[in-house]
């Protein structure tokens, strides 16, 4: 069964993407922890992200870092956070998330609920920062 993530990836459901190259995608959650929290992924449909080739894994970490730096000059923050939980969607990603403490990177915490119109200025700023 296709994940939501490929149906993003075909264009079957809208998401808010920031970067995107012929093998990776980063678009904004639509729940996300803090304002600017992506999910950066292979286009490749892969269950689990150590089951990626290490060309694929390797070239995902490489386009999140970009991604990442983009992020960090859009968004003010201490840093950006990294988390790759797996869980929640049969499709390899990638969390990024600004954040200025420990506890803006828990999972467990109520999910920020941000308009359409919001998510589509967020992800505009990054995309000019990239």
């Amino acid at each position: 069964m296709e994940s939501i993530f490929s149906k993003i990836v075909s264009g079957d459901i809208p998401a808010h993407k920031v970067a995107e190259t012929l093998e990776y995608l980063a678009f904004l959650d639509i729940n996300p922890l803090t304002e600017g929290h992506l999910l950066v992924i292979p286009k490749q449909e892969v269950d689990y992200i150590f089951d990626l080739d290490s060309e694929a894994y390797v070239g995902l970490m490489m386009f999140a870092q970009i991604v990442a730096k983009g992020l960090k000059r859009a968004i003010p923050c201490e840093r950006i956070g990294v988390s790759v939980i797996g869980l929640e969607v049969p499709h390899a990603h990638i969390h990024l998330i600004p954040i200025n403490n420990m506890d803006d990177m828990n999972f467990s915490r109520p999910k920020l609920k941000l308009s359409d119109e919001k998510l589509a200025e967020i992800a505009e700023k990054i995309r000019e920062q990239l």
